[in-house]
């Protein structure tokens, strides 16, 4: 297999004739001048091939090729041969998402400039493109693609792509039996989707489970406790969260405190705003939840860590992990998230602030904050490791919250299969949010077989 990049010009000519240049020849390995079968995603054409003496990597291709090819535009992408007589170009990577309010300036909505960030590491080398469930024709096996340009997005016919990333936003709609199933015809053609589906917390539990190492470095959890069971959990660790199984963002969290003399406390998010309350029984707690969450159907109670503080607030990493070319678990982007006062949680809508880790490590631990950092990260590593191992489906892309506590501990509270981006818009962190959008596309060019001899 070798790999390389090439330029692709459009000839305008009747005949089927692909002239390849010398060079290009030599770097794919190719032999002879028979035909040779050029590929795109799932399409692929037989074309007679000659050599021309042209420096550098240039593929000439007749316009009647290009149409069966679905070819997008002309210009640089990547190519890699299989065989002596094979040239496939691409990679075809497909962003599958959704949209709500859509425009043709806009054709997903506010997520439309998130997807150009995504698509524009491999803008110059690949075929990178958007597009929605809807938007797939199965029959001709095509997709109707949405490709970024300078005067604004263009939909293009294109073949099914080489590999998918998978931004659907919606938690309900990819829960839904449709999307499954729609996932799954991509699978049975071998097109590989990373980032399956969102996360519930039962899903992390139960994958993480048999895995006694990585258990050690999660709080004590119990799915849809009973009443019992959080006034247990309340006695034994003195304060809890309660937390939906399918929540984000730090929706409808509470923090539970038991005090011997004092009584129960709960913290939560209401109207805008942090509310706390004390209560002298147990029972009026429980009251409340349940008047406002039901009868904890779907929460998972979790033992209260007491976490690494400044300012006497709670401090918290977020530690967005991807997997890279050589098909690796690496760190791309650690932020530090410290809570606001009176808030539950960490979260920067609910008056959380960013900071780098080294700002906090260093006035936290002093002289071990680089020991401690370097630990947390292979921590994560090894988490990312195990759900990727016990999970039924791909994994490229992870988000974790991360638990400091005063004994040095790490501690995974929450893993996301799709973590949003919020800690990269910290100035001293958006190089570390471009190595994350590039380790994207390294990743798809894994997934997508365009590897070099070395990496297969």
């Amino acid at each position: 297999m070798s790999l390389t990049t090439c330029t692709i010009h459009f000839a305008a000519r009747t005949d089927k004739t692909v002239y390849v240049s010398s060079a290009l020849m030599k770097s794919l390995q190719l032999t002879g001048t028979k035909p040779v079968t050029l590929k795109m995603g799932s399409k692929a054409v037989s074309a007679p091939v000659k050599i021309v003496k042209k420096d550098g990597n240039h593929l000439y291709v007749p316009v009647s090729v290009k149409n069966q090819l679905l070819l997008p535009r002309n210009g640089t992408c990547m190519a890699v041969s299989n065989g002596p007589r094979e040239i496939q170009l691409g990679p075809l990577v497909g962003i599958l998402t959704n949209a709500s309010t859509a425009n043709s300036a806009q054709p997903f909505g506010t997520r439309s400039q998130l997807l150009k960030d995504y698509i524009r590491p491999g803008s110059q080398k690949s075929f990178s493109f958007a597009f929605m469930p809807s938007d797939v024709n199965w029959s001709a096996e095509t997709v109707v693609g949405y490709f970024p340009t300078a005067s604004g997005w263009v939909r293009k016919t294109v073949p099914l792509p080489d590999v998918i990333y998978n931004r659907l936003s919606s938690r309900k709609a990819e829960k839904s039996l449709s999307i499954e199933n729609f996932k799954e015809r991509f699978v049975r053609r071998g097109i590989p989707i990373f980032n399956w589906s969102f996360f519930d917390k039962s899903d992390v539990y139960t994958l993480l489970d048999v895995d006694k190492e990585a258990m050690k470095h999660v709080p004590e959890s119990h799915l849809n406790p009973s009443p019992e069971r959080v006034r247990e959990m309340l006695e034994k660790h003195r304060f809890v969260y309660l937390k939906p199984t399918a929540g984000s963002l730090g929706i409808g969290i509470y923090r539970l405190t038991y005090h011997p003399q004092r009584g129960y406390f709960v913290r939560f998010r209401k109207g805008g705003k942090n509310a706390l309350y004390r209560f002298p029984q147990f029972s009026s707690l429980m009251n409340l939840i349940n008047a406002r969450s039901g009868r904890l159907r779907n929460y998972v109670v979790q033992q209260g860590i007491r976490l690494i503080e400044i300012d006497s607030c709670p401090i918290d990493f977020r530690f967005h992990l991807h997997k890279n070319g050589q098909n690796q678990w690496v760190v791309a982007g650690i932020g530090a998230k410290k809570a606001g006062k009176g808030s539950v949680t960490t979260h920067v809508k609910n008056g959380g602030q960013i900071m780098t880790p080294e700002q906090v490590l260093d006035r936290v631990f002093g002289s071990k904050a680089d020991a401690i950092l370097t630990n947390a990260k292979q921590v994560t590593v090894k988490l990312a490791e195990s759900l990727e191992k016990h999970s039924r489906h791909l994994l490229g892309e992870l988000g974790f919250d991360i638990g400091i506590d005063q004994n040095e501990q790490i501690w995974m509270f929450e893993a996301n299969s799709k973590p949003g981006r919020s800690i990269f818009k910290h100035p001293s962190l958006k190089s570390q949010g471009k190595t994350s959008l590039g380790l994207i596309f390294e990743h798809s060019l894994y997934l997508g077989k365009f590897r070099a001899r070395r990496e297969a």
